[in-house]
Parts: structure tokens; sequence; C-alpha cells
């Protein structure tokens, strides 16, 4: 290993995204593939596929690094359609992300070209690389593809001269090329050919690695897809598979007891079962409305959004039998709702005197945001809400689980409630702020629908410590599925 220091200056980094028993990060922690691959069979090819490479790994492991590997592979993207494929952009740098390592995270962000080398299919680690960590450029195993599907097999053609010429071209022949390594082995491999120096990093000094701090993430990872919310280790992925009956039998008790049930009794029952409830209220209560209005009206509640469930748990809190209005609600959902739950057709107008009439009937909950998201920012708020009334609450939301996801972008919308509830344990923290005075609302104080709908964002914001963006449900759409919010066809679990 060369013995100079490292340099922060404009040198191209040749890193090797490949180490101990295939590690696919230049920063990664993790000691083999095994997680990322059951992730990936998990919600690209489904339960039945996750326990079939599940029962075959330790076998696996048996055939050696390179065998291995391309059984793994196999066993992951056998049948799968290319077209659909976005696992490795909307699922999987969630789990990379857990990996990184900050000591090795700061040595490669320190050049300012980067090129990434993987025993990989390309398709797994170019997302993340790309995407998340600013890699200029990805070298790794291309997939044959039969009928637009994937069959499994990995293209024998490596990283070779001629695509190392492609990606360097007149630096290939320049000082300052140095590449980090994480096998000796590989340093025999072309690539490494044009490198000047060599930087390598023992399995011992990796073990001592830091997890990358979220606020050191080159991009935050605002949105991520699929089913899991936790590491699939060997072990908790034994639990999970072990807990589905279980899991089953759980969400029969809290779906049936919500839908049965008054809130008097429902509390106890979810809080026996493992959903934990925690509510703050404002000093003040909320004064009666409307009282010398001829025509009265509810309250609205907006509310950032993170479930489905977010209006049952805000009617669990609050106990008035609120309607609700939700963006891309399923015909399932809102059919076995035991709250008035009425589906948005993103037609301004006909929206628009929807609300108001449900807001004549009572109460009414609002998620501005139009789609969830997991992690802790906020969307853009529609100001649509501002217009309706002044007497307007803001909510602040988090949930928490430790199994499943109960959202998805490109699976089925009607199961979000299903796996939420299957959930060993999760968590519902409602904030409900003081209600908006009128001069910060359109029709007393005389500010804007979109002024209202910021300041609103805003308190949320405080109150809950996200962070506001200017994202939209569309947005998060284009990243996690590829279209505008409209999911059609079949999907997988």
């Amino acid at each position: 290993m060369a013995g100079k220091p490292l340099q922060q200056k404009a040198q191209l980094l040749f890193g090797l995204l490949r180490g101990p028993q295939n590690r696919v990060s230049p920063v990664n922690r993790a000691e083999d593939l095994s997680n990322k691959t059951l992730v990936f069979d998990s919600e690209a090819g489904g339960l039945l596929r996750a326990i079939v490479f599940f029962l075959l790994y330790p076998l696996v492991c048996l055939f050696g690094e390179e065998l291995g590997l391309k059984i793994k592979v196999f066993l992951c993207f056998f049948g799968i359609k290319k077209e659909s494929f976005r696992i490795g952009t909307s699922v999987l740098p969630k789990f990379f992300f857990e990996d990184v390592g900050c000591e090795g995270f700061e040595m490669v962000m320190s050049f300012a070209r980067k090129v990434a080398v993987s025993n990989l299919p390309t398709v797994m680690v170019e997302g993340f690389l790309k995407d998340y960590l600013g890699v200029d450029a990805v070298v790794g195993r291309e997939l044959k593809v039969v009928c637009g599907y994937f069959v499994g097999l990995m293209e024998d053609k490596r990283a070779d001269g001629t695509l190392l010429d492609d990606i360097l071209g007149e630096e290939k022949t320049c000082s300052g090329i140095i590449a980090s390594v994480y096998h000796r082995k590989v340093l025999d491999q072309h690539p490494f050919t044009h490198c000047e120096e060599f930087y390598l990093v023992s399995r011992a000094e990796k073990r001592n690695w830091h997890i990358l701090p979220r606020v050191k993430y080159p991009k935050p990872l605002i949105f991520h897809d699929g089913r899991l919310a936790f590491r699939p280790t060997q072990l908790d992925t034994l639990a999970m598979l072990m807990w589905i009956p279980f899991g089953i039998f759980i969400f029969l008790i809290r779906f049936n007891s919500g839908r049965s049930l008054p809130n008097c009794m429902l509390n106890p029952i979810l809080a026996f079962t493992g959903i934990r409830t925690t509510v703050s209220r404002p000093n003040s209560p909320t004064p009666p409305t409307n009282i010398n209005k001829k025509t009265p009206n509810g309250v609205l509640y907006a509310c950032n959004h993170r479930t489905l469930l977010d209006p049952l748990f805000l009617d669990l809190v609050l106990n008035n039998s609120p309607s609700a209005v939700t963006y891309g609600i399923s015909k399932f959902y809102a059919a076995v709702s035991p709250i008035k739950n009425v589906n948005l057709t993103r037609d301004r107008e006909k929206d628009r005197a929807g609300m108001q009439k449900l807001l004549s009937q009572g109460d009414l909950v609002v998620c501005p945001e139009g789609t969830t998201c997991r992690e802790p920012y906020l969307l853009r708020f529609s100001p649509l809400f501002a217009e309706l009334t002044d007497d307007m609450v803001p909510v602040a939301i988090d949930s928490q689980v430790s199994m499943f996801y109960g959202t998805t972008a490109s699976g089925y919308k009607f199961l979000d409630p299903v796996f939420y509830l299957m959930n060993p344990f999760s968590s519902y923290t409602l904030r409900i702020l003081e209600k908006l005075p009128g001069s910060h609302t359109c029709k007393v104080g005389g500010i804007s629908k979109f002024d209202v709908a910021n300041h609103v964002q805003k308190e949320i914001a405080r109150a809950s410590g996200f962070e506001c963006t200017s994202l939209t449900r569309k947005d998060k759409y284009m990243i996690l599925a590829g279209n505008e919010g409209i999911v059609q066809g079949r999907k997988r679990l």
C-alpha cells in the first residue's frame, strides 16, 4: 500500500465495491450480502421466493464465493421483468445507507471524481452509488435478459480495458489515479493496472468503522419503498417468518376491534396487543366554533400524512367521529373504515365542494401532503384546505413500526393497513397544536392560501422535528414507481 497521505484534490478514485464475501459498498460494514438479497427477494419476488432463498442460503454458502454469488443472483432475478424493475433505486438505498461506514465515506468523498467497480449486478448498486453517493460511473456485471425478463444469469464479461478507457478517457495516462480496495487478489485485475496508488483496507479496520449519520448523507433519503422495516439478517428473517401466522391473528383482533368497539374500549385492546398511542394537547382547549353563524361548520384538522390510519388514530384521540378525505384510498379501505372516508378526485372544484359539504356536517381531517412519507420530512402542502374555513387545527403525526411498513408506492394499496396492523409493536404519536389564529387565515386575516398552507406546514414541522420540503406526491411516485401517482395493473406485495 502506498505510504503517501491522502490528498484532498481533484484526483480520480477507482473504488472497488466488493469486499470479503461480496460486500457491496466501498464503505460497507456488513459481513455479507445475505440481508440485501433477502430484501430483494421479499420485495421483487414475493414472500415465496424469500422463503426459498432463506432455506437454501446455508447450502449456497458451501459453493464458494463466486459460484455462491451466481446462485444468489439467479434466485433473486430469475423471472423478474426488466421494464418494471425499480428495487435498486426505490428499496435498496435505505439498506445500503445503513451499512455505510463514516471513515470510508469520508475517504471516498475527498476525491473529485469517483468510479466504482462491483462484482454485483449493476442494477442492484448503480442507483444508490450514483444518486446518493455521487459516484460518476459504476462498473458492474450485466444480467442476461430474454423477452424482457431477467433469467438470473450474469454476463461473463467484467470490467476490462475497453470499458475503463471509455470512462477515464485521456485521464488514464495521467498521474493521480488511486484505488481503494478491500481484497488483495483484486489488485491483479486489469482495471487496477492504471492505478498509481492503492489503499488496502483490512477486515479488522472495517469492523471499527462507525455508521454514517443521517446528517452526513450527500443526498437526503426522503423516499424509499418496500414493506420490510428491519434489517433482514438470517435470525431476524427467521423471526419474521415465524411471526407471520401470529401477525395475521393479531391483525384480525385489531381490525375487528376497531370496527366494532367504541373508542373507550378500543384503546386498552390496542395497547395490550402492542400498539402504543401517545397524544399531546394544547394548553388551551379548542374553543367552540361558529356559534353565531347561521350555517355551523366543523373544525378542519390539517395533518401530515404517515399512514392511511392517520384519521382513525385522530378519531381515537378526539372521539368525535370526524370525516376524512384522502388521495388514492383503495375501495376496500373506504368500505371497512369505521369513519367516513372520501377519496379525492384531483379535480379542484369538485374536491373543494365535497370537502365543504363534509365540513358542514362536522369535523374534517385533511392530509394536505397528498401522500405518505416515512422519513422525518414534510412534503409540500396543497393549499386547497386553506380556502375552506378559518377554524383550522394543525396536528403533527409520527408513526413507528417494528417489522412492516404500512405504506407502499408500487405494491397493493389495499394491504397497507393489513401490514401495519400485523406489526408486533408500533406506535402513533399525535401532537394537537393550537388552533390557527384568525390573523393567519384566508378569510379573517386576508392571507393567501399558499401562505396559510406554508405556515401550517412549518408549525407541524416545528412540533414534530421534521424538515420541510417542496416535494410533491408526483415527485415521490416518479422516484419510487416511475409514474405520477396513479398505480395501475397488478403489483407485487
